[in-house]
């Protein structure tokens, strides 16, 4: 089996990195139902390097939330370097590198999945990444740029030549975004070829024990990653542990739900500020409450509100706490 330089657990779950998703606060949440592994939102290599303190903010972690690391993006090696070694001194366990976003505004920049329409560059950089600092740096990435560019086992090869100690693979081609179903046969491909010794971490359409399960079994992929199932829903890494353990999964009612639904909005309050907090957190209603009868009337509500007073009066309406 191969070995994760930053953790001992046999077949960890990862809480995917995800802009305006993946802060302290939801992070935290996730380790709690059992994430082995958290990583900081995407940060931009360029903003770190000039000091901007909203990005700056998003290196910052607290001790319980390890094994983390810190995620970066960009196309230029002296700014990827120093934005790694400025992160490196805020003493993550790992550097992780996007290759992978196909977000419009990072792709027009050369950034993220746009990347893949140039390997050599991709290789190049990385390898400076490498070497510019002493934590393990490893990528995050997709399959390709389209279906008929989808050079993921060479891709997987050179990176792991220039020295990168692990692999996230999200199913899915850039021009894909986030559409379709996942392909994994290209990660299992990755992770069955006998020149690959470094972890491969699969991502894409892991939205439940069972199909978690399913995945590690037939693609022998040594993780998981999952990123939007999770979204309102840190229960999901509970439940696929259970699975994974031949158990029946935990069932969570709905005062659990909203327990650690204020939980979080209170956190990410306390870390941001309670305007910020409550406009990100209306993303993640959905997921707590969903297949709760009657919750539409509430969550018009919710995206309408400006406090978290008003948020916690709307989701405990008539004492259901």
């Amino acid at each position: 089996m191969a070995q994760f330089p930053f953790l001992t657990v046999d077949f960890p779950l990862f809480l995917a990195p995800m802009e305006e998703v993946s802060d302290s606060s939801f992070r935290a949440i996730c380790k709690s139902f059992g994430a082995d592994v958290v990583i900081s939102e995407f940060v931009s290599s360029e903003a770190i390097i000039r000091d901007v303190d909203k990005s700056k903010r998003k290196l910052i972690f607290h001790e319980d939330e390890r094994p983390f690391g810190i995620q970066i993006f960009g196309n230029n090696r002296d700014s990827l370097c120093q934005a790694a070694e400025i992160a490196e001194t805020y003493h993550p366990d790992f550097i992780d590198i996007n290759w992978g976003c196909p977000v419009k505004k990072i792709v027009t920049k050369g950034a993220g999945s746009a990347i893949l329409k140039d390997i050599p560059k991709m290789v190049s950089l990385t390898e400076a990444v490498v070497q510019s600092v002493k934590l393990p740096v490893t990528v995050k990435t997709r399959l390709g740029w389209d279906e008929t560019n989808q050079p993921i086992v060479e891709i997987a090869e050179r990176l792991q030549d220039v020295g990168i100690q692990m692999l996230t693979i999200h199913g899915r081609t850039r021009s894909q975004f986030y559409k379709g179903t996942a392909d994994w046969t290209l990660i299992g491909k990755v992770k069955n070829n006998p020149r690959i010794f470094i972890p491969i971490v699969g991502n894409g359409d892991i939205d439940s024990g069972e199909k978690a399960l399913q995945y590690k079994n037939e693609y022998g992929v040594d993780a998981l990653m999952v990123g939007r199932a999770a979204i309102g829903n840190p229960f999901i890494f509970d439940e696929i542990r259970q699975v994974l353990a031949g158990k029946c999964p935990n069932v969570y009612l709905y005062r659990d739900k909203l327990e650690t639904c204020l939980k979080q909005l209170r956190s990410a309050a306390a870390v941001k500020g309670e305007k910020k907090a409550v406009l990100e957190m209306r993303r993640h209603y959905s997921g707590y409450f969903k297949g709760v009868s009657h919750f539409k009337e509430k969550k018009i509500g919710l995206m309408q509100a400006q406090s978290i007073e008003e948020c916690e009066n709307i989701l405990i309406k008539n004492n259901e706490l």
